[in-house]
């Protein structure tokens, strides 16, 4: 057995959720259960039909693109990737800045034990551990008595995260208290859309964002926030689409 299996064998989850001051912890347990019952073994598959190939990909370079605008990350800088889920975005993001930061390391965070097993078995160069967005500070102290985690990152992301997260301003909060004051935040989710079902299907809390609200929002946290749509995307699944919006927050 793993290391990384002894950690998530030594959590209790309902616990670590109180600990760390979580909003409602019935519906995060209920959300914990969805993905793990529903979506952990077919996350992936999942993902790739709803966007399809060319709308991963368009994803994945917004998302690298702006972690690589400036202000420029050091060589080394520490990356963190909030609500990682399977790690579907994770390892192809990091495999991509890889190239421009070979002396990066990289740590993913979730709530749900069965999706970060199956990060876990994509690649040992990923440090996978337990949390909760509203909470990264605490996250990482409660991960940090059995994982070598830093304090703080240069790089935070998310990637359709946000809509699953009952306090989107705790969540924002919780970024700017995570991340290097010379670092940067980035958030990739679904503009507001009509489709209830989402709730059902996906364990949706929010059915997507005004992204003028997303930016007003963050602007309580970030001194500088840039909120625009991203090209060419939208959601596609049974003639049902709703368009993205990347975030990018700077300290």
């Amino acid at each position: 057995m793993s290391a990384f299996e002894d950690y998530l064998k030594s959590v209790e989850i309902q616990k670590l959720v109180k600990e760390l001051g979580a909003s409602k912890i019935e519906t995060l347990i209920k959300e914990i259960k969805h993905f793990t019952e529903k979506e952990a073994k077919r996350r992936d598959k999942i993902v790739l039909s709803y966007f399809g190939e060319d709308g991963i990909k368009r994803i994945i370079d917004s998302i690298v693109q702006g972690l690589l605008s400036p202000p420029k990350l050091r060589k080394n800088a520490k990356v963190l990737d909030v609500g990682a889920g399977s790690g579907f975005f994770t390892t192809k993001v990091f495999d991509k800045l890889r190239r421009h930061l070979p002396e990066a390391a990289f740590y993913a965070m979730d709530l749900t034990p069965a999706m970060l097993q199956v990060l876990a078995r994509k690649t040992p160069e990923v440090t996978p551990f337990l949390g909760v967005a509203e909470n990264i500070r605490g996250s990482v102290e409660q991960a940090s008595r059995y994982l070598n985690i830093p304090d703080k990152f240069d790089a935070i992301f998310s990637t359709l995260m946000l809509h699953h997260c009952l306090k989107i301003e705790r969540v924002f909060e919780s970024f700017r208290k995570a991340v290097e004051v010379d670092g940067k935040a980035l958030v990739v989710d679904l503009c507001k859309h009509s489709f209830k079902e989402f709730r059902e299907e996906m364990g949706d809390l929010h059915l997507g964002f005004k992204p003028e609200l997303i930016k007003e929002a963050a602007e309580k946290h970030f001194s500088k926030v840039q909120v625009k749509k991203i090209p060419g995307i939208c959601c596609t699944d049974s003639g049902r689409s709703a368009e993205l919006f990347v975030a990018v927050m700077i300290p």
